[in-house]
C-alpha cells in the first residue's frame, strides 16, 4: 500500500515541480488540501489521487470506508499541505516522521513548539487527534523544507486503525526520532574536541 501511495504522490510531484507546472496538478493539490480530515470518498474530482486499487481494500460489511481508504486519502491530502508553495520535492523516499521531526528541530527557532506538537501526536487518543497534529507538524514541515516520505506514512496511518497498532506506531516513530537526535548531537559533539585538536596542533 505504500509503494501504491508514493507512486501516486511521485508523479504528482514531479508535475508540479516542472518549470511550468502542471495545471491540473496544480489544482489538484489544492483541492487535496482541503480534503483533510474528511472522510474518504467525499471529492469525486480526486479519485486519480485517492482511489484505492480493489486488491488493497480489505472486506467491509457496509458502505463505511476501509481502512486502507483513510489511510490513502490522508496521506495524499496531507502531502499536498506540505508540498504548498514549495519548489523542492516534499515527498522523499527513506525520511520517516521521526528523522523528519528530528531534522526540523535542527532547523527552527522554536524547538520546544515542535517538541509540544510531537509530543501530543505521542498521547492522541483517537485517529482523528493523530491527523489533527500530523496537520500542524506538516505545516511546520513545510515551513522549514523537511521532506517526508508519505509512502511510509501511508503504511503508519494504517497501522494506527488497526487493533493494538497505535502503540507500535507510536513507538516506532519515538526510535527514531530518539536515534536521530542521539546521531546529531554525537555530530555536534565532536566537533569542538576536533577543533580544539586542531588548534592546539596548529
Amino acid at each position: 500500500m505504500g509503494g501504491h501511495v508514493a507512486g501516486v504522490i511521485g508523479a504528482l510531484q514531479s508535475r508540479f515541480l516542472r518549470e511550468a507546472p502542471d495545471p491540473e496538478a496544480v489544482g489538484a493539490l489544492a483541492r487535496l488540501r482541503r480534503g483533510i480530515g474528511r472522510e474518504p470518498g467525499s471529492d469525486y474530482t480526486l479519485e486519480r489521487y485517492l482511489g484505492v486499487p480493489e486488491a488493497l481494500v480489505q472486506f467491509v460489511p457496509d458502505d463505511r470506508p476501509a481502512d486502507v481508504e483513510y489511510a490513502v486519502h490522508d496521506a495524499v491530502s496531507l502531502y499536498a499541505l506540505h508540498q504548498q508553495s514549495q519548489r523542492k520535492p516534499m515527498h522523499l523516499d527513506g525520511d520517516g516522521l521521526g528523522r523528519a521531526v528530528s531534522s526540523l528541530l535542527n532547523k527552527t527557532d522554536g524547538p520546544e513548539g515542535v517538541r509540544r506538537r510531537f509530543a501530543a501526536l505521542g498521547t492522541a487518543s483517537t485517529y482523528q487527534e493523530v491527523i489533527y497534529h500530523l496537520r500542524g507538524l506538516t505545516t511546520m514541515l513545510r515551513g522549514h523544507a523537511v521532506p517526508l516520505d508519505y509512502g511510509l506514512l501511508a503504511e503508519d496511518l494504517l497501522d494506527l486503525r488497526k487493533p493494538y497498532g497505535a502503540a507500535k506506531v507510536r513507538a516506532a516513530w519515538g526510535r527514531e526520532f530518539f536515534r536521530s537526535r542521539r546521531t546529531v548531537e554525537a555530530d555536534n559533539s565532536a566537533t569542538p574536541a576536533n577543533d580544539s585538536q586542531e588548534e592546539n596542533g596548529s
